[in-house]
């Protein structure tokens, strides 16, 4: 029962609104339905299936709104549901920034679903983490892993008339694999909604390659380097930027985007030309979602272009209060590239640093967007567009808006965690220590 077609959600929906007595009365469904392996030390520990549905009611009298989920979904389950949300609401303060529910709106039909990563089962993960496995144990070195994937859907519905619907999958995979002294270390993440384009047994072979590579690192002196970032180490910085466009926290002076003496730097040329950030619920690398939780429509949208803020996000609220039209955020950033391989970027590199990932990233600076962090799971000195040997990771301190304005080349975008996200070449990025961790 955790996949509900659209037929069978709005049906659920129409009744729930039916029982309701409130003013307004919004309604959310959704359920998921998938399965997943862990393994370790190349063996498997846990593996396992969930399946799961929740409805969720907002009441609202006036201002005053309260909410009430449930997972039982018999009538006396639902109007027990209804009640709950309407009583809760009579006790709740009205809520300054209450915006009324939406009227019916035009969503187009998402792509995000593929029907192969649905169809999948245990013994498709337990294949595909065979496949992993393999590697590790015929280089003689340990995998520790997790693969995940998922069929889920969301459907909205409220007194007003509106009602969306989405349905989509995803497969994800993640390995450590490292040799068995734990001197070398390699990480590889994928994940996409369409299970043919995941490769475990060539993601696994990049990961015990870079295990092998990274033994016996070497100590450099930290300092301003040419960085060439994979498209995990771009993300895992530059998602943190991501959030700053917002038009809200910008005009009360709580971001990156905020300027100084008052209003916001929507306009300024705040990166290289050659940066260009947009939005696409309809990309098919990486689809999502037409519509937003409350059900606003999620279209294109491009956040930068040439180096320059083209919009900032407005809720619904923030929009009212500025004159102007709500404009969601987007689950899916992309940034454009070039065609340039990884190792074309390394190629034309004299003197640089190649970085697998960064972690345990924490904001130093709000304002400018400084954060601190440390390189993990491969680090590489380039010398003469070759990788000569393994370095120790570092500890860094740069801002995500000054290393985009330091991009000195952009390679072909992948997917990787919620963007698209090309390999970088960033000059004078900033390595501030050593660290012993591999």
């Amino acid at each position: 029962m955790a996949i509900l077609s659209k037929e069978e959600a709005q049906a659920i929906l129409k009744k729930v609104i039916g029982y309701s007595k409130a003013d307004f009365c919004e309604v959310g469904l959704n359920g998921s339905d998938g399965g997943n392996i862990r393994y370790a030390r190349n063996a498997v520990s846990t593996a396992g299936q969930i399946s799961t549905m929740s409805l969720g009611v907002s009441s609202t009298f006036g201002k005053k709104t309260g909410s009430a989920t449930i997972n039982e979904f018999d009538d006396a389950s639902l109007q027990k549901v209804v009640k709950r949300a309407e009583e809760l609401a009579m006790l709740a303060p009205e809520n300054p920034e209450f915006m009324p529910p939406l009227g019916p709106q035009t969503f187009p039909e998402s792509n995000t679903y593929n029907a192969k990563t649905a169809a999948m089962t245990p013994d498709t993960r337990a294949e595909m983490v065979g496949k992993s496995l393999s590697v590790s144990k015929a280089a003689g070195l340990d995998a520790a892993g997790f693969l995940e994937n998922s069929t889920r859907f969301n459907a909205i519905m409220n007194s007003k008339g509106l009602f969306a619907y989405n349905k989509g999958t995803d497969v994800s995979f993640s390995v450590t694999v490292r040799n068995k002294q734990g001197t070398g270390s390699g990480y590889v993440e994928q994940g996409f909604n369409d299970l043919d384009k995941m490769d475990t047994l060539a993601l696994s072979k990049i990961a015990a390659s870079k295990a092998n590579g990274s033994a016996g690192a070497k100590a450099i002196e930290p300092g301003k380097y040419t960085v060439i970032l994979e498209p995990l180490a771009a993300s895992d910085i530059i998602g943190n930027m991501f959030r700053g466009f917002d038009a809200r926290s910008a005009d009360e002076g709580r971001s990156f985007m905020s300027k100084k003496g008052g209003g916001t730097r929507l306009g300024e040329q705040l990166f290289s030309e050659n940066v260009n950030i947009y939005s696409d619920p309809m990309n098919t690398e990486i689809p999502s979602s037409t519509f937003t939780g409350e059900g606003l429509p999620v279209k294109r949208t491009q956040w930068v272009e040439k180096g320059i803020v083209k919009n900032l996000s407005y809720s619904r609220y923030w929009a009212a209060q500025k004159n102007v039209q709500p404009l969601p955020f987007s689950r899916s950033m992309i940034i454009e590239g070039g065609t340039q391989s990884l190792e074309d970027l390394i190629k034309s590199t004299e003197k640089g640093i190649l970085v697998t990932r960064f972690w345990y990233i924490r904001s130093v600076d709000p304002q400018t967007l400084l954060l601190t962090g440390l390189t993990r799971d491969g680090t590489f000195y380039i010398e003469n567009g070759e990788i000569k040997f393994p370095i120790k990771n570092f500890r860094f301190n740069e801002s995500p808006v000054i290393m985009l304005n330091n991009v000195e080349a952009l390679g072909k975008p992948v997917r990787t965690g919620s963007g698209l996200i090309p390999p970088m070449k960033i000059r004078d990025f900033t390595f501030t220590s050593l660290s012993d961790a591999i």
